[in-house]
């Protein structure tokens, strides 16, 4: 069973979490909030995210890339699939 499909109800809730600051947002933008605020918002936002990244990310690197997982080939696949995920998502 996949990390994903084994802790989606985790993962889950993470990105419903999100999903409510992302509209709180929205909201405060709508509404004129202050830039601090908004600001701070942005922030929670981009933790929240870094922290479902970091989550998903760490049970791949277990689950595809650890010692038993899969043969060399395919780890070295997979590794540079991630290492373009990562670029991506720091860029």
């Amino acid at each position: 069973m996949s990390h994903t499909v084994r802790d989606q109800k985790a993962l889950l809730s993470r990105v419903r979490r999100i999903r409510g600051q992302a509209d709180a947002l929205e909201k405060a933008l709508l509404e004129g909030e202050e830039c601090a605020a908004i600001l701070q918002q942005v922030a929670a936002i981009r933790g929240a995210v870094n922290g479902l990244m970091t989550t998903v990310l760490e049970g791949h690197l277990r689950e595809h890339l650890g010692p038993a997982a899969v043969d060399e080939a395919q780890r070295l696949a997979e590794l540079e699939q991630v290492v373009g995920i990562l670029k991506s998502y720091l860029k």
